[in-house]
C-alpha cells in the first residue's frame, strides 16, 4: 500500500526521516525532493564494470548548468532520507520529465532500512540547464508485508556525497 502524504508526515521523525523537511514539498502522496548542486560524470569513454571508473566532480553554480544529451550525469538529493518499516521509492516529477530530464535511470527502489541521500543517474534528451535546489525528483513509500532484514551495511548506507557505481566491488574475492 502506497503512504499518502498525511501518513508521511504522520511518520515522520519516527519511521521516516527527511532532513531537512519542508512542508511546501510534501505532496498528496509524495514528498519533492531538491537537487543538489554537485554532479559526477565519468571521464572515459568505456566503463567497465569491474573497475573503479574514474570520475570529475562539478559544481552547479547558481546560474545553472547546461546537461548534454547522451552524458550521464550522477548528482544527489539536498535531503537526507531514513527509511523504517517502510519501502522507499524515487521518481522524477512530471514538469521535469516533461523537459526530457530523466532522473533515474533504472535506480528508482530503495530498500528497507536505507539511509542516505539518493544518487541520481539524470539523462537528457536536449540540452538542459538544471539548477541547484530545484524539486527534481519526489520520493514515495510503500508498507511491507512479511518478514525482512533491514538494509544496514550496504554498499551505498550511510552515503554522504555523490555515489558513482560501486558494481566492482562484487567482483572482488571474499576472505
Amino acid at each position: 500500500m502506497l503512504l499518502s502524504g498525511e501518513e508521511i508526515k504522520k511518520h515522520l521523525g519516527k519511521e521516516i526521516i527527511i532532513e531537512p523537511y519542508r512542508p511546501s514539498q510534501l505532496n498528496p502522496n509524495s514528498y519533492n525532493l531538491k537537487l543538489a548542486d554537485e554532479l559526477l560524470v565519468y571521464t572515459t569513454d568505456t566503463l567497465d564494470m569491474k573497475k573503479q571508473n574514474p570520475v570529475e566532480r562539478l559544481t552547479i553554480p547558481p546560474e545553472g548548468l547546461v546537461l548534454e544529451p547522451n552524458r550521464l550525469y550522477l548528482g544527489r538529493t539536498q535531503e537526507y532520507t531514513k527509511t523504517d518499516c517502510y519501502v522507499p521509492m524515487l521518481e522524477g516529477r512530471s514538469s521535469i520529465g516533461r523537459l526530457g530530464l530523466f532522473v533515474h535511470v533504472t535506480a528508482g527502489f530503495g530498500d528497507v532500512g536505507f539511509a542516505g541521500f539518493w544518487t541520481l543517474e539524470m539523462y537528457c534528451i536536449h540540452p538542459i540547464r538544471i539548477y541547484p535546489g530545484v524539486e527534481i525528483c519526489q520520493i514515495y513509500y510503500h508498507s511491507i508485508e512479511g518478514d525482512y532484514v533491514k538494509y544496514e551495511s550496504g554498499k551505498y548506507q550511510n552515503n554522504v556525497g555523490v555515489q558513482p557505481s560501486l558494481l566492482y566491488q562484487d567482483f572482488q574475492e571474499e576472505p
